[in-house]
Formats: C-alpha cells, sequence, structure tokens
C-alpha cells in the first residue's frame, strides 16, 4: 500500500501491507489493546510491516508515546487471531488494533512508561468518539483470545485509562477468605459464574463444570479486571467484581 492520510491527528504513516476489507461493511466498534511481546519497539514496528509476518495493526504506539498509524481505520487489520466476544469470531472485522511497545511477559513485564499510556489513552479517546465505541468494548487481546493471548497483561493500567474516559472498570473487591470455585467443581454455582462470564462477552461455555476453558476465561478475566492476582479461581472477589462491572453496563442498569 501506498501512504494515506492519517486518521489520527497525532499520528505518522508507516503502511503495512497487512490488511484487507472489514466482512460485510461492518464499522469498527470495539477497540483492542495488545502489547508487542518482543525485545524492542523498532523490531515490532519492523514485523508488523512485512508481508511475510501476515500480521498487523491499525496503530503502534512507542515507548516515548509517538504514534504510528499502519493501516487505515477503514481497513481490516490482522491483529486478533482466533479470537470471540459476545458470539462473534471475526474480531478484526470489528476493531480497531493497538500495538503497544513493551516486552510483555517474555521480557519480565515491564513497567509501561506514563508517556506511553498518555498517548494510549489520547489515541483511544479520540477513536471512540469518532467510531462512538461503547466503553465496554475497550479490552485487551487476553479478553478475546484466553489461554492463547495474555496481552496487554496485568501491568496495564486499565484504571488509568478510565479514569480518562476510556474503557469500563470498577474498583475490584478486596481478596479475602471464603468460598471458591475451581478446576474440577461443578453444580448450579459455577453455571451461574459462567453465564455472568457468557453476558459480558467472554466465550465462556454454560456447562454447569469448572472446566480448563472455564479456567482460562477466570484467568482473562482477572487479568483486566482483577489483576492484583491471576490465577482462574473463581474467589468472592472475582465473582463480586464481575457481578458489579454486569451491573453497570447500560443494557442491565
Amino acid at each position: 500500500m501506498t501512504s494515506f492520510e492519517a486518521d489520527y491527528r497525532g499520528a505518522c504513516v508507516r503502511p503495512s501491507p497487512n490488511h484487507g476489507e472489514r466482512a460485510d461493511g461492518r464499522r469498527p466498534d470495539m477497540i483492542l489493546l495488545h502489547y508487542t511481546g518482543m525485545p524492542t519497539a523498532d523490531g515490532a514496528l519492523d514485523w508488523l510491516c512485512r508481508e511475510e509476518s501476515q500480521v498487523s495493526s491499525h496503530y503502534f504506539v512507542h515507548e516515548n508515546g509517538e504514534v504510528i498509524q499502519l493501516v487505515p481505520e477503514a481497513r481490516r487489520a490482522w491483529h486478533a487471531g482466533k479470537s470471540s466476544w459476545h458470539g462473534e469470531s471475526d474480531i478484526n472485522s470489528l476493531s480497531i488494533g493497538i500495538e503497544i511497545a513493551n516486552a510483555g511477559h517474555p521480557g519480565g513485564l515491564p513497567d509501561y512508561p506514563k508517556e506511553q499510556i498518555a498517548a494510549v489513552i489520547e489515541l483511544c479517546r479520540d477513536c471512540v468518539k469518532r467510531w462512538s465505541i461503547a466503553s465496554e468494548r475497550v479490552l485487551g487481546h487476553s479478553d478475546v483470545a484466553p489461554i492463547r493471548k495474555v496481552d496487554p497483561g496485568e501491568k496495564f493500567p486499565w484504571a488509568e485509562l478510565h479514569r480518562a474516559g476510556v474503557g469500563h472498570w470498577v474498583e475490584p473487591a478486596m481478596i479475602t477468605g471464603g468460598r471458591f470455585f475451581q478446576r474440577g467443581d461443578a453444580g448450579q454455582p459455577v453455571e451461574a459464574l459462567q453465564s455472568m462470564l457468557s453476558l459480558y462477552g467472554y466465550s465462556t461455555e454454560i456447562t454447569g463444570k469448572f472446566s480448563e476453558k472455564t479456567a482460562g476465561d477466570v484467568e482473562a478475566f482477572q487479568r483486566h479486571f482483577r489483576p492484583e492476582r491471576v490465577d482462574g479461581i473463581a474467589d468472592f472477589s472475582t465473582i463480586d467484581t464481575l457481578h458489579r462491572l454486569l451491573s453497570a453496563l447500560p443494557r442491565y442498569s
């Protein structure tokens, strides 16, 4: 692709060849945040712009806050892979993908610099405004691809984004003792947990059996909304936080 005009005024353009048409003329109604998970930002950006990689994103945010646009927002970038949210599996056709330069779990999960997060917030706010994206549809890669993906990781400051008007959030319940559910458990309480995860958007199967898949979905939820402890065990803190998030959604409030 030749150069194009940036959709976000704060971005420089570096075209990636890896994109296509959004299916069925879909408009983006979701923002999906990733970390690059590579040792260097320049190496990650170069990979996203190589045809051989078959991956891309709409935006790339450097550690210093510099924003690069790789694919026009009207086009379908290739960043989500096999994923699902609220029963829809072509997340690439629904979303704007933002890659954030960070070595991630392979690199010891370094903190995100303040300048970088400030840039991510401004970019997201601009996309949300232009595309009328609901707060609960600003998600991490791990939300739409539990087990398979863990980015942008438990150190990503979702609460800070929410304070700036980006994303859906409630203060996580304190971790305490009490009853919990884990792999191998079964029964109506497990079914109720699975139903709540599914209502929020996760691809959780409602079987009444706490399977590996359910544990993976719980981990993904914790990584985003209760990052203090990510263990796949549905304790009171996890369930209460999920319940309050659901209650705060416009369709349930």
